[in-house]
């Protein structure tokens, strides 16, 4: 369909909610004509297919500003911002890092902490995300700029 799928998560104790955040693979943008058709193609395969055996609540929503980085390639997408990254095991004795990301290099991620150069292994990474910044909603803002931009025509 033309999206990527940023993360799948479900979630819930008595109410289960299965959340999708995906975005445009084009743009990485995605509106919510895009979440409704996102949200009916994959309601009829969970018709069809029932892997859920309880009653729960499909959401499918985009990854928003402060995203998840679920991907290498986010990391490498997003240099220069700042994150948030909470590893699974202890890297020099730590498992929470925030700093400024520089990008990947091979399967680790390489970001700016406390001044200090790290590099994390990817496969160990348990979550992480952007940190929402003035920096972060000024590309973001510019961004989508961009994107309202390119859908006129002179004539608007």
């Amino acid at each position: 369909m033309g999206y990527d799928i940023v993360r799948v998560q479900l979630s819930g104790g008595d109410r289960l909610c299965l959340q999708i955040m995906a975005e445009r693979r084009s743009d990485g943008s995605m509106n919510v004509d895009d979440c409704a058709a996102v949200s009916r193609a994959v309601a009829a395969i969970l018709d069809v297919e029932d892997p859920i055996d309880s009653a729960y609540t499909l959401e499918v929503s985009s990854p928003g500003i402060d995203r998840p980085l679920t991907r290498l390639s986010d990391f490498e997408r997003f240099a220069g911002f700042e994150a948030r990254v909470e590893m699974a095991l202890p890297v020099d004795g730590r498992k929470k890092f925030r700093g400024r990301l520089l990008g990947a290099r091979g399967e680790e991620i390489v970001m700016v902490c406390e001044e200090a150069e790290v590099a994390l292994p990817f496969e160990s990474v348990h979550k992480a995300k952007l940190v929402l910044t003035d920096e972060l909603i000024a590309a973001s803002q510019q961004a989508e700029d961009r994107q309202d931009g390119e859908g006129r025509s002179a004539e608007d």
